[in-house]
C-alpha cells in the first residue's frame, strides 16, 4: 500500500469528519464521514489508532513518488489510551490540550484535521492507502506496513550527528535556524498557555464549593438573620455565573487557540524531520562526491553513475522541500489566523453573556431592603 495513483477517486477533503467515538474495553472506535468530490454519496468507516498509524506509515513509505523526502507530512497526533491504562496526569503529560474537553471532542478534531490536510494535499492525496482507510470496509491497520527510510533514518544513531551538518544552500540553513527557534517558541507557548486554561478550570471548581457553601450560611428561622441569608443566596448565584464564566473561557481556550498552538507545535516538529531528511540526503551527496573524485579508473564509471542518481535524488527532495515550505507557511498563517478569529469570537460572546448576567443580579441586589 502506499503508492500513488492518478486515477484515484478524489475526495472532499473538507467533507472528511469524526461524527463519533467509541470505546469497549480497551479499544477505542473512531467513526468516520466523508463523500467524493464528483458525487454525494457518503461513506461511513470505523478505524481505529492503529489504523491512523498504518496510514501514516503507508505515506511514508511510498517508492514511486519523486522527492517523497521532501514533504512535510501533517503531523499525528499521538496514541490516546484508555483512562485505566494511565493516570490523568499521563496522558496531559502526552497529549496536552488534546487531552483536554468532554468525550474526547478535541482529539477527535485533531484526528479529523490531520485526515483532511492528508486529502487536501496535492501530493499525499493521491496514495492509494488513503482511498483505502476513507473508503474500505475492511479495517486496514493490521497489516504490515513495508518501513520506508524514514523509520531508518530516525531510528539510526550515526544519523544523529548529520542533523548539525552544514548546509551548502542559504534558503536552507536559514529555514533550520527558523525551525529550531519557532519550535522552542510554540513548545514555551502551548506549555503557559496550559497552564491558565488549567488554572481557569481549578478556578471554576473553587468557585462551584464557594458557592454551594454559601447556602450553608442561610438560616430562614432566625428573623434576624434573613436579610443576611438573601445576600449569602445572591453572593451564590453571582459566583456560580463567575464559576460558569471560567468553564466556557477554557472550553474556548481549548477548542480554539489551545488546539492551534498544539497543531503548530507538531507541524515544526514535522518541518524539522523534513528538513532533517533532507540534511542527510545531502550528506550522502558529499560522500558520493568524494567517492567518485578517489575512485579508481576501474571503478569511475560505476562511482559516477552513483553520484549523477544521488545528485537527482537530491535535487528533486530540495525541489519538493522549498514547495512544501512555502505552502507550508501560508497555510499556516492562514490556520492560525483561523483559529485566533475563532478564540475571539467566542471569547467575546462569552463575556457578553457573562456581563448580561452579572449586571442583572447588580440590579437585584440593588433592590434589597436590608
Amino acid at each position: 500500500m502506499g503508492s500513488n495513483e492518478e486515477s484515484a477517486p478524489s475526495l472532499s477533503a473538507s467533507s472528511i469528519k469524526i461524527t463519533d467515538i467509541t470505546q469497549d474495553g480497551e479499544s477505542i472506535t473512531f467513526a468516520i464521514t466523508c463523500q467524493k468530490s464528483s458525487s454525494s454519496d457518503g461513506v461511513c468507516v470505523f478505524r481505529t489508532y492503529e489504523d491512523f498509524d498504518w496510514l501514516q506509515q503507508s505515506l511514508f513509505s511510498q517508492e514511486d513518488v519523486p522527492g517523497l523526502q521532501g514533504i512535510i507530512f501533517p503531523p499525528l497526533p499521538g496514541k490516546l489510551l484508555p483512562s485505566s491504562q494511565q493516570t490523568p496526569a499521563k496522558v496531559l503529560k502526552q497529549l496536552g490540550f488534546l487531552s483536554l474537553g468532554d468525550e474526547y471532542k478535541i482529539y477527535c478534531e485533531a484526528l479529523e484535521l490531520y485526515l483532511q490536510q492528508v486529502a487536501a494535499h496535492t501530493i499525499l492525496s493521491k496514495s492509494k492507502a488513503l482511498q483505502s482507510f476513507l473508503t474500505s470496509s475492511e479495517s486496514p491497520g493490521k497489516q504490515r506496513v513495508k518501513k520506508g527510510i524514514f523509520n531508518r533514518l530516525s531510528q539510526a544513531m550515526e544519523e544523529i550527528r548529520k542533523e548539525g551538518h552544514k548546509d551548502v544552500d542559504e534558503f536552507f540553513k536559514s529555514e533550520r535556524d527558523r525551525n529550531t527557534y519557532l519550535s522552542a517558541l510554540y513548545k514555551s507557548s502551548t506549555e503557559k498557555f496550559l497552564d491558565v486554561v488549567l488554572t481557569k478550570q481549578r478556578l471554576a471548581v473553587a468557585c462551584g464549593h464557594f458557592s454551594t457553601s454559601l447556602h450553608l450560611c442561610v438560616n430562614q428561622e432566625n428573623p434576624a438573620a434573613v436579610a443576611f441569608s438573601k445576600i449569602c443566596l445572591k453572593l451564590s448565584d453571582i459566583i456560580e455565573v463567575v464559576k460558569i464564566n471560567n468553564e466556557k473561557t477554557s472550553a474556548n481556550d481549548i477548542s480554539t487557540l489551545g488546539l492551534a498552538l498544539d497543531l503548530e507545535s507538531r507541524y515544526q516538529e514535522a518541518k524539522r524531520e523534513m528538513l532533517f531528511r533532507r540534511t542527510c540526503k545531502l550528506v550522502e551527496l558529499e560522500t558520493a562526491n568524494r567517492n567518485s573524485e578517489r575512485a579508481k579508473p576501474n571503478k569511475k564509471a560505476t562511482m559516477e553513475g552513483v553520484l549523477k542518481a544521488t545528485q537527482k535524488e537530491f535535487n528533486s527532495v530540495s525541489s519538493v522541500a522549498k514547495q512544501e515550505i512555502e505552502v507550508y507557511q501560508r497555510a499556516r498563517v492562514s490556520v492560525l489566523r483561523d483559529f485566533l478569529v475563532g478564540w475571539c469570537e467566542k471569547q467575546l460572546n462569552t463575556a457578553r453573556e457573562s456581563a448580561d448576567l452579572i449586571s442583572q443580579h447588580l440590579d437585584a441586589c440593588r433592590e434589597f431592603d436590608v
